[in-house]
């Protein structure tokens, strides 16, 4: 079982991602926006991040960034899942340290099968 961290400002999307994390067995950490986020992964150091991008305080490219340039969590693999579906976006969060890049809506197959290929070193 792997500890993920959902960073989302939406309740909505924060209960869907955690409903599909825990369905594969996983426990689920929450935060509502990318200063809590940088935050809940310095306390916790999750195996995995999904991160929303347009969020209050710090957004999701912002947060990844910190994240990725901290010592204790720069292991940690981050996936962007946000509504920016531009190439410029997508390419811009990979070079702040995200693994992988999905755009809402996602389809929950999609979200599984990134969450178990990064889980698994894939």
């Amino acid at each position: 079982m792997a500890r993920i961290l959902i960073v989302d400002d939406s309740p909505s999307q924060l209960m869907g991602m955690k409903r599909i994390v825990e369905k594969l067995g996983h426990e689920a950490l929450t935060a509502e926006d990318g200063a809590a986020g940088v935050e809940a992964a310095k306390a916790n150091v999750p195996d995995l991040i999904l991160m929303d991008v347009v969020m209050p305080n710090l957004n999701g490219f912002q947060a990844t960034r910190a994240i990725s340039k901290e010592s204790t969590t720069a292991h940690i693999p981050i996936v962007l899942v946000t509504t920016k579906d531009q190439e410029t976006d997508k390419v811009w969060g990979m070079r702040q340290g995200a693994k992988a890049y999905i755009t809402k809506p996602f389809n929950e197959n999609q979200l599984i099968e990134v969450i178990n290929g990064l889980l698994t070193g894939g």
